[in-house]
């Protein structure tokens, strides 16, 4: 699967699109249309008749449930969450080299507009919330900015907003590599710094460019493991860095380093508006060029589930696993759910108690922190399933000694909703780790056994009960 309009004929497929005919407005109605469908669990939906915007098209959703992030993946729709986990687990630690390719075989060549000529007014971004600062070109994208010094090409995704028709606002945090990058290697040298941004790309490249890798790690080789092929690039017009070549759209521009635009307000991933408008960066638009009859990616950010949190929760999860067994925690699994937008984690170890309930708080607020809360769990419960971990939590935290918080300056999550306005401007926070683990100094006697079939009953009755199971009637 090379692209986004082979995914599309997949997930039509399978069930998982509507195709959209009736003309929508982009002022404010396709993303009420679209947030009322997240809102109740449904499709990916095609809008292909787009007011003022006859050729262009935009969808939106196309990895808002487990079962379109299996088909992304090429896997069947209906496999299950812990597999889809492994699956995205054992693949990312693979590293597949990108395959360059000649722009005359580069889709997104199609069509070039660059300098004057590159007018964003001529793609159908929609004014998505009522509130929003303005209308939002990139919401599902991929941020491609570079480090000149060493041999990194960084992914990321954040929003951006048109200010005109050469110049948009955007607001990659502060504690986000893009910020490092910049502010590091371009800021102290007084340089503009080059950006591409892609829209519609292949599925698992979005979904990458949300990934917690580490800084040094270019994303577009592990999206090469992800899918199983090397993921075809091709050179950006006005600068270097080079793009997936498949993709629908793509934005050349560079971020003036002596300039802050006003972004925002945004209903956002969190699942609320957030807040005022905020000190973004720039983007001056240099090129623009994209596909015959392009199809604009976006996502309806808001309440979960969208694929915002599926994407974060599937990715974020996996590297906070992977960082958690790189310090010696010995992780059963992480889960992040979905409807936590990323501010819950749920960490299953082999050994419980206190002290490595402290060791995943040191993890978590180690570097910036996105994640405000994490239940640690005992090896015997599923994390994966919420009936077991919200059980321990409710049974097995101790209110008044299981329950470590830290308080921090300079690296908390500037959208948590919790925080007041200066302790977002100075991204101050706190993190709380709940120890939902029996004690390690109880003595086995003391731990009571789960009152479930599975573990308060012999094997032998068991083994009695289901041999009869359909004699039952049940």
């Amino acid at each position: 699967m090379k692209d986004l309009r082979h995914f599309i004929n997949v997930l039509e497929k399978n069930g998982e699109l509507v195709r959209i005919k009736k003309e929508v407005d982009w002022d404010i109605e396709l993303g009420a249309i679209s947030r009322r469908v997240y809102d109740q669990y449904g499709p990916c939906l095609w809008f292909e008749n787009v007011k003022d915007y006859p050729g262009y098209s935009v969808v939106n959703g196309e990895c808002g449930t487990w079962r379109r992030v299996a088909l992304a993946m090429g896997l069947d729709a209906d496999t299950p969450l812990r597999e889809i986990y492994k699956i995205y687990e054992e693949r990312i630690q693979g590293r597949v080299q990108p395959n360059i390719v000649d722009r005359k075989d580069a889709p997104c060549k199609e069509n070039v507009f660059v300098g004057a000529d590159a007018d964003i007014y001529k793609l159908p971004a929609p004014l998505i919330h009522e509130g929003d600062g303005g209308r939002y070109i990139a919401t599902w994208d991929i941020i491609i900015n570079k480090d000149p010094e060493v041999n990194w090409t960084n992914w990321g995704m954040y929003r951006f907003m048109i200010h005109n028709k050469n110049f948009l606002a955007g607001w990659p945090q502060t504690t986000s590599q893009f910020a490092m990058i910049l502010n590091e290697r371009y800021v102290p040298k007084g340089q503009d710094m080059p950006v591409a941004i892609v829209i519609g790309s292949h599925p698992l490249d979005h979904m990458v460019a949300t990934a917690p890798l580490k800084p040094g790690v270019n994303e577009v080789e592990v999206a090469g493991s992800l899918r199983g092929e090397p993921v075809d690039l091709v050179k950006c017009e006005t600068c270097d860095i080079m793009v997936p070549a498949n993709a629908e759209i793509v934005i050349e521009g560079e971020v003036p380093v002596d300039a802050i635009v006003p972004d925002g307000p945004f209903g956002e991933y969190p699942g609320y508006r957030s807040g005022t408008m905020a000190e973004g960066v720039g983007f001056r638009i240099k090129a623009i060029t994209h596909r015959n009859n392009p199809i604009l990616s976006m996502t309806a950010l808001g309440a979960p589930v969208d694929d915002s949190s599926i994407a974060a929760s599937l990715t974020a999860a996996v590297g906070m696993k992977i960082g958690l067994k790189r310090r010696g925690i010995d992780v059963t699994d992480v889960y992040v759910p979905p409807e936590g937008v990323t501010h819950l984690a749920i960490v299953g170890v082999k050994t419980g108690g206190i002290e490595t309930t402290k060791k995943v708080l040191d993890f978590f607020i180690a570097r910036r922190v996105m994640v405000l809360k994490c239940i640690v769990v005992d090896k015997d419960v599923d994390v994966f399933d919420m009936k077991q971990w919200m059980h321990a939590f409710a049974t097995k935290c101790h209110p008044g000694r299981s329950i470590l918080v830290e308080h921090f300056v300079g690296k908390s999550n500037a959208l948590t909703p919790c925080y007041d306005a200066d302790e977002r401007r100075i991204l101050k926070g706190a993190f709380a780790a709940f120890d939902a683990t029996w004690p390690l100094e109880w003595p086995k006697e003391n731990i009571p056994p789960r009152a479930t079939f599975e573990d308060i009953y012999s094997q032998e009755t068991k083994e009695k009960v289901l041999a009869k199971w359909h004699e039952y009637g049940l």
